[in-house]
């Protein structure tokens, strides 16, 4: 039976005024006396606190991460400070060839207080539909967003974003929002995806004047693409494009920019990064270019394979220390 601190509290208290000595009282307690004398010692070293039971902790680990690579990690870390620690676990990983998890990760990085505060998401989208795409090229999500050039004005950012592999197929800045500038990035997102003359995606977008538009309309059916609109003032429907948005911003508009070229530019290189470094939890850690050209598999398997050798490489190393 275990005791809590409480309770062994007030059983040495009892011994202790006992006019029957410790013997007779333990007897009658059902205490041993070596575990009484144990908790006795732990509290007049340190108090009740003393008293409550520790977590076992083992003294050797067979999986312990070894220094080498923990300072590896940390390196890492300095270097790639965007990384969250379950992404540099995945980036570690497929450097170094050495498996470690994320919640390893995440020790060591704290151990050397190198974690920072979440980056809280107010808006909550939904990331899925009740029918989920189960292939690239089956559904694609367009939006347009703002951003502001200093001394220009606003412009505005059209997407095609594939829905099953997060991929951003094509973009367009714009000086507005017209049925045009839409037409215009699906055109550039039907060429970068090689679908002239194949069966098209379905279209998913808000109810905007331009997606409602006779002009859109029209070039859909001509191109044989379906389109889908989201139900109004339901901006979860398009959870994944309105997500890009959201991470899009939080890098680029950490700087000002005063010509359309210079946001062009940012633009450009963010989406080269979302596209081809950044890992999604929801994509198995994969990035968007990963998914998209249909490499996904390959490199989870992999993965599992350096978790493997990784696994056996410490337990190698643990019983070669414990025979030294």
């Amino acid at each position: 039976m275990r005791y809590s601190a409480s309770s062994k509290y007030e059983i040495i208290r009892t011994v202790e005024e006992s006019e029957l000595g410790v013997k007779r009282t333990l007897e009658q307690i059902g205490i041993a006396r070596s575990t009484f004398y144990g908790w006795y010692d732990r509290y007049i070293n340190g108090g009740l606190d003393a008293l409550a039971d520790k977590i076992p902790c083992p003294k050797t680990v067979w999986n312990k991460v070894p220094e080498a690579q923990q300072k590896q990690l940390v390196d890492m870390a300095l270097d790639e400070t965007e990384l969250s620690p379950r992404e540099l676990a995945v980036r570690f990983t497929e450097q170094q060839g050495y498996f470690i998890s994320e919640s390893t990760a995440y020790r060591i990085l704290k151990k050397h207080d190198l974690l920072t505060s979440p980056a809280w998401i107010v808006m909550k989208a939904a990331d899925k539909f009740n029918e989920p795409t189960t292939a690239v090229n089956q559904l694609w999500q367009t939006d347009f967003t703002y951003l502001k050039v200093t001394g220009w004005g606003w412009y505005y950012l059209s997407t095609i974003l594939d829905d099953y592999s997060r991929y951003i197929i094509s973009w367009r800045l714009c000086t507005g929002m017209a049925a045009s500038d839409v037409s215009d990035t699906l055109e550039d997102a039907l060429k970068a995806a090689g679908l002239s003359g194949k069966q098209k995606p379905r279209l998913l977008s808000d109810n905007g004047p331009c997606y409602i538009s006779g002009e859109l309309k029209g070039w859909l059916t001509d191109n044989g693409m379906t389109h889908t609109r989201g139900k109004p003032y339901h901006p979860m429907t398009q959870g994944k494009i309105e997500r890009w948005h959201r991470t899009m911003k939080d890098r680029i508009l950490l700087e000002n920019y005063y010509l359309p070229g210079d946001l062009e530019q940012k633009i450009e290189e963010f989406v080269t990064h979302y596209n081809t470094r950044r890992y999604h939890e929801s994509l198995n850690n994969l990035t968007p270019e990963d998914v998209w050209l249909g490499r996904g598999q390959s490199i989870l398997d992999q993965r599992r394979k350096i978790k493997e050798d990784t696994l056996k490489l410490r337990k190698q190393l643990y019983w070669k220390q414990k025979a030294a």
